[in-house]
C-alpha cells in the first residue's frame, strides 16, 4: 500500500520543509496583504511596490508548489505517477522558482540604479527612465519564466512516454531514476539562466556597495549632516544580507542540479532547506529595511500579544489569586 513506502526519514523531512515553507508563506502573504491594501487607498503603486508585489506573489506560490511536491513525493511517491502530477508540479515548481529568482535579481538592480549615484551617461539614462521600464521588465520576467516552466512541462512528458513502462509498476519506479538523463539540455539552460541572473545581483549589489561607501566617506570627511545617511547606511546592510544570502542559495542550487543527477540525497535535502528557507528569510529583511511595512507588523505583533488568550489567562489568574489573598 501507499502507507508502506513512508519512512521516517521522509515524515522528518516534511516536518522540516512544512516549517519553513509555512513561515515563508506567512512573511509573503503579508508583504502581499500590505501591498495590496497600498494599492486599493492609493489606487497605484510606486515602482519599488510594484516589484516587491510580484515578488512576494511568486515566492508565496514557490513555496506553495515546492512543499506540495515535497509532500506527495516523501508521503505518497506512486501519486507522481500518475499522469500529469509530475509534469504539473514540476513545470508550476519551475516557474515561480524562476520567477522569484528573476525579480529579486531585478529589485537589486533597481535599487543600485535608483540609490548609486555615479556620472556616466548610461547610468544617468537608466535612472531616468527605470521608472516606466519596471512594468515592461516584470512582464518580460513572468513571460520568460512561463517559457521555463513550459519547456520543464514537456521535457518531463517526453521523458516519461519515452522511460515508463506502464505494465510493472517497478519498472515504473525505476524510470523515475532515469528521467534525469533527458534533461540535460533544460539542467544546462537552467544553470545558464541562474548564473545570469546571479552575476546581475553581484555587479548591482558591489556597484551599489561602492556608491553608499563613497558617499559616506565623502559626508564624513566633509563633516556633513546627511539626512539620507541613516537611510544610506540601512540599504547597505540590506544589500549585503541580500548578496550574502543570494550567493548561497546560488551555489546549493548549483549543486542541487549537479547531484540530482548523481542521486545524492543527502546533498539534495541540504539544498533543498536552503532554498526553501531563502525566500522567507529574504522577504523578512526586505520587511525590516522598508520603515512603513515594519511598523505595519511590528503593530499587528503587538496586537496578537495583546489579543493572545495565554496571557489573558494569566492575567484571570494573577487577579484571581490576588482576589484570594485579599
Amino acid at each position: 500500500g501507499l502507507q508502506s513506502n513512508v519512512t521516517s526519514y521522509g515524515v522528518t523531512t516534511v516536518a522540516i520543509i512544512s516549517l519553513e515553507v509555512f513561515a515563508g508563506m506567512w512573511i509573503n502573504a503579508f508583504i502581499i496583504c500590505v501591498l495590496c491594501i497600498t494599492w486599493v487607498k492609493k489606487k497605484t503603486l510606486n515602482s519599488n511596490e510594484k516589484i516587491l508585489l510580484l515578488l512576494g506573489c511568486s515566492r508565496f506560490c514557490y513555496l506553495c508548489f515546492s512543499w506540495i511536491y515535497d509532500f506527495v513525493s516523501n508521503i505518497f511517491p506512486y501519486c507522481l505517477l500518475v499522469h500529469p502530477i509530475l509534469q504539473l508540479l514540476q513545470g508550476s515548481y519551475s516557474f515561480f522558482n524562476s520567477s522569484n529568482l528573476w525579480v529579486s535579481a531585478f529589485l537589486c538592480g533597481f535599487y543600485c540604479i535608483k540609490i548609486a549615484n555615479f556620472r556616466n551617461m548610461f547610468f544617468v539614462c537608466l535612472k531616468v527612465k527605470i521608472d516606466r521600464m519596471v512594468p515592461w521588465v516584470l512582464l518580460g520576467s513572468v513571460i520568460f519564466s512561463l517559457i521555463i516552466g513550459i519547456l520543464v512541462y514537456n521535457t518531463i512528458d517526453k521523458a516519461i512516454c519515452k522511460t515508463f513502462n506502464f505494465t510493472c509498476q517497478e519498472k515504473l519506479w525505476r524510470a523515475t531514476n532515469g528521467i534525469e538523463e533527458h534533461f540535460f539540455p533544460i539542467y544546462f539552460l537552467t544553470g545558464f539562466l541562474h548564473t545570469t541572473a546571479f552575476m546581475a545581483v553581484i555587479f548591482s549589489a558591489l556597484f551599489l556597495l561602492f556608491s553608499l561607501w563613497r558617499h559616506k566617506c565623502m559626508m564624513q570627511k566633509n563633516s556633513m549632516k546627511d539626512l539620507s545617511m541613516d537611510a544610506h547606511i540601512r540599504a547597505m546592510k540590506s544589500v549585503l544580507s541580500f548578496l550574502v544570502m543570494y550567493s548561497i542559495n546560488f551555489m546549493f542550487l548549483i549543486l542541487t542540479l549537479i547531484y540530482s543527477l548523481k542521486n545524492q540525497n543527502h546533498v539534495i535535502f541540504l539544498s533543498c532547506l536552503i532554498q526553501r528557507a531563502f525566500p522567507g528569510v529574504h522577504s523578512l529583511i526586505l520587511i525590516f529595511s522598508n520603515p512603513k511595512m515594519e511598523k505595519t507588523l511590528l503593530r499587528i505583533l503587538s496586537f496578537l500579544k495583546d489579543c493572545s488568550p495565554w496571557e489573558g489567562d494569566m492575567l484571570e489568574q494573577e487577579k484571581t489569586e490576588v482576589d484570594n489573598f485579599l
